[in-house]
């Protein structure tokens, strides 16, 4: 079976309701991508949880070294990671019992994904989270 995103509504719904944003391979550099759009949702409004195990702080919130260390409820998983990383990612999304499973734009494995619908989280891949965000809320820009 061919995978396929949620729709857009499905997608607006989601953001709606997403508190915290584990955010797994956040750079504290500003010049990488992963640094420009967690702080562009952060000015939107989210809570950005960085996990990366070389950091200790990023964007003024506590560095994670895995999501199994985030002592707080986890709505999703944004993931930018090569996509022959990801599968041990989606194995921890489901273990902290994580919402969604968002992996970033031109990232993609069909193992992961199946492995966290198995579990019953929402899966999105190859799209960016501040691109759908600026798309679905754009007063929010």
């Amino acid at each position: 079976m061919v995978f396929e995103n949620p729709s857009r509504d499905h997608i607006k719904e989601l953001m709606a309701g997403a508190g915290n944003i584990a955010v797994v391979g956040l750079s504290d550099n500003p010049d990488r991508t992963s640094h420009m759009v967690s702080a562009a949702m952060q000015k939107r409004g989210y809570r950005i949880i960085p996990v990366n195990p070389n950091a200790t702080e990023i964007l003024g919130e506590k560095s994670y070294a895995s999501l199994s260390d985030i002592p707080d409820p986890i709505d999703i998983v944004n993931v930018f990671r090569r996509a022959d990383q990801v599968v041990p990612i989606a194995k921890e999304a489901v273990k902290i019992k994580a919402k969604v499973f968002w992996l970033q734009l031109d990232i993609v494995n069909e193992e992961a994904a199946h492995i966290a619908e198995e579990a019953g989280l929402v899966v999105i891949m190859d799209r960016c989270i501040k691109v759908e965000d600026a798309i679905l809320n754009p007063r929010n820009n």
